[in-house]
Parts: C-alpha cells; structure tokens; sequence
C-alpha cells in the first residue's frame, strides 16, 4: 500500500463516506488536532511513569482514533443504503467517560487540595503532560465549534472535555510521584 495517493495534492481531502473537503476544513481541523493530540500523549506514554498510566494513555489513545474517526465521517454519509451505521466501530461510551473519572478521583487522592492554578513545568515530563493537556483543549474547541456547525455523537465532545481535566491532573500527579517542584501562580497585585 502506497503512503501518498496524490488525490489531495489542489487542497482537498476525503472524508469516510468519500465527500471532498478543503483541507482547512474545520472537521480536518478537528480530527487532524485529535491526532496530535495522540502524538503528545504517545510523548508522555514514552517517558519513565508508573506502567498504571501507561496502560490508562494506551486506551486514551485507542478512544482517541474513535473520536478521530467520528469527526473523520461525513455526517450527510454517516448511514448507509441498508440502514447500518458506516462506521463500524465502537463508539466512545459513557464508561470511557467514567474511566477517566475514577482515574482522576484515584489522582487527586493523593495531592494536595488545589488553592492556586499551576504554572506549567518542573520537570520535562510534568511539562509534556500540560501541552498534551493544551493541544487536548484546542481539540475541543475545534470540535465544539464543529458540533455546532455539524452536530456528532455528544459523548465524543465529552470525552475531550473530561480528557483535558485528567491531563491536568495527572500532570499533578506526576509532578507528586518525580518529587518535582509545583508551583503555584500568584497573581501580582498592583
């Protein structure tokens, strides 16, 4: 299977389902920022943490490829002739939603109670983990912006919503677990 297909070379791409769009078309937006979104977190899956987290960011990436492919369909396409769905997937359920819950309840049970936001850094990692969280939240304003525009399965729009709130908190817990220091930001007053 060849790589290139020289069928976007003006500009334009294939949805799933076949329909053309320009390639800054908000729905490429948004799925080509869940894919970086998928990259970064691949980045702190590549770094020394417990093997709990990584075992957890290999399923995020896994929902992630999900929520890709859903923003990916041409929603116009999304059912076929016979009545059957397209995409013939798994979509992302109520319990990926609460996995990410639970995890974070886990997390936060061993940090300190939050009094101020956090600047990011304090170590390589740490920091990894906050622009993962950054890229997490473009993802979901490209892809709120697009659900307003094209409506798509609400649970994918929550799942980067409750995503962006796990990143941050494990970026704590990391910070917690590499002894590194977190510190907080005190606005100057005038």
């Amino acid at each position: 299977m060849k790589i290139y297909t020289k069928t976007g070379d003006k500009g334009t791409t294939a949805l799933f389902g076949g329909t053309r769009v320009p390639k800054h078309h908000i729905r490429i937006d948004s799925y080509g920022t869940v894919d970086e979104l998928n990259s970064y977190i691949g980045l702190i899956r590549d770094q020394e943490i417990n093997q709990l987290y990584k075992d957890i960011l290999i399923d995020i990436q896994n929902k992630l490829f999900t929520v890709g492919a859903i923003l990916a369909t041409d929603p116009e396409k999304a059912i076929l002739k016979n009545g059957k769905e397209r995409l013939n997937i798994n979509k992302i359920s109520d319990e990926d939603i609460i996995l990410l819950e639970q995890e974070m309840d886990i997390m936060n049970q061993d940090l300190p109670p939050m009094t101020h936001f956090v600047l990011p850094g304090g170590h390589q990692t740490v920091s990894f983990c906050h622009i993962t969280r950054t890229v997490c939240r473009r993802a979901e304003r490209l892809a709120s912006a697009l659900n307003d525009l094209e409506p798509f399965e609400a649970n994918a729009l929550t799942y980067l919503n409750r995503l962006s709130d796990y990143l941050f908190v494990l970026a704590r817990k990391l910070s917690h677990d590499l002894q590194a220091d977190e510190v907080k930001w005190i606005p100057e007053k005038k």
